[in-house]
């Protein structure tokens, strides 16, 4: 592990020079080398389990609602009708079971690189994993950016739940890849990507939001806070095939009872409309476009 001392856990990788999260762990249960990435799991004082990939902080028990919630239910409610999913990465099974929730989703496609991850999951993080058994799921294990050369037409959403542009996920923030993600919607289809964070990324922020531009005629960069990624805040990128699209206006509202009935605890539809007002900084990086979707 990375530490700072003994027995906590920090976060120190250059993508976010100078500045570092340290978690208490109170027992290492599970660690492994796989073809494609170093898996951690963690128990940790504070933040209950803890995923990290290639010492990368991925979700903890505590805080990972709010970026599967607003991930998932971003893209789910901005479109008419999104019966069938696919999800690229996300093999913890998180964004499966937000996907899940929604009412008109009938089928899930998941296509996760690194099998181990689904099946670490599986043993250590239930609370994420319980969805990938459900009938209605399609768990694959292998690339997704060679799954998506091989579908064309065939999902009204598709949601890119990657780690952090190295590694194994770098191909998955390339304008090639917005141009597949594209390829393999329906006419009226939306796609949702995992964007990293501007207050320590904004370049990246910045390439990966004008690849989406080439392949979606309208764009958008919405944000929500995850208290353990790096400065508290994470940002999607979305697209939408249909020029007339408002990602920031949700076509399906839920009222109070639907929200507590499928136990949303951060998602609603002012917080959906909200997640699109971004600072000024960030508007003057990504305009002109980023205003039409207002």
């Amino acid at each position: 592990m990375n530490t700072l001392k003994e027995s906590w856990f920090s976060e120190l990788n250059d993508f976010w020079p100078g500045v570092a999260l340290s978690l208490k762990v109170e027992e290492i249960l599970h660690e492994e080398q796989t073809q494609f990435q170093k898996i951690l799991v963690v128990k940790t004082k504070s933040h209950g389990r803890a995923l990290m990939l290639d010492d990368i902080i991925q979700c903890t028990e505590k805080d990972e609602f709010s970026y599967h919630e607003m991930l998932s239910f971003l893209p789910l409610c901005s479109h008419p009708k999104p019966a069938k999913v696919l999800v690229i990465g996300g093999g913890d099974g998180g964004i499966v079971r937000e996907v899940l929730k929604h009412p008109d989703v009938e089928h899930v496609t998941l296509v996760e690189i690194d099998g181990r991850v689904i099946e670490i999951s599986k043993q250590y993080l239930l609370h994420l994993s319980s969805s990938l058994q459900n009938p209605k799921v399609n768990v694959i294990v292998g690339d997704g950016f060679e799954f998506l050369r091989r579908h064309t037409g065939e999902f009204d959403v598709i949601i890119t739940d990657s780690s952090d542009p190295v590694g194994p996920a770098v191909c998955l923030f390339e304008k090639s890849y917005y141009e597949l993600l594209a390829a393999a919607l329906k006419p009226d289809g939306i796609v949702a990507s995992q964007a990293t964070t501007v207050w320590e990324s904004l370049p990246q922020v910045k390439r990966t939001y004008e690849h989406c531009k080439v392949a979606f005629p309208v764009t958008a960069y919405a944000i929500t806070a995850v208290p353990t990624y790096p400065s508290g805040q994470i940002g999607f990128i979305m697209g939408a095939l249909n020029s007339r699209a408002n990602l920031s206006q949700p076509l399906r509202v839920f009222s109070e009872e639907e929200l507590d009935r499928m136990e949303l605890k951060y998602y609603n539809d002012k917080i959906h409309q909200a997640a699109f007002v971004l600072p000024r900084f960030v508007e003057k990086t990504l305009a002109p476009r980023i205003s039409k979707d207002k």
